[in-house]
């Protein structure tokens, strides 16, 4: 991901290193809820799916993208956190819901 502006400054962290994505989303959605708005959080990942599957899933829930960048742990991305983000099934995080 060369040539990419730096990513924001983390506020919080989840390592997701090693996860499937579909745990790596219950991971980040139970580590963000209850966060203030606006605060940015990096992911690490090593899931090929993830550059995928963390933008959808930050347009599904309202929270925001922000970019993704290589690093030595694996792929840092960064996600701002909505000051009203839309509630997602328990153990389905890609499925709106409570």
């Amino acid at each position: 991901m060369s040539g990419a502006a730096p990513l924001p400054g983390a506020d919080a962290v989840v390592d997701g290193t090693g996860l499937v994505c579909v745990v790596l989303l219950i991971r980040l959605r139970d580590r963000i809820a209850g966060l203030p708005a606006g605060t940015v959080v990096h992911v690490t990942t090593t899931d090929p799916a993830a550059p995928l599957d963390l933008p959808a899933w930050c347009h599904l829930t309202g929270h925001t993208y922000l970019g993704a960048a290589e690093t030595g742990a694996g792929l840092v991305h960064a996600v701002r956190v909505s000051a009203a983000p839309r509630p997602t099934r328990p153990d389905r995080p890609w499925h709106l819901g409570r």
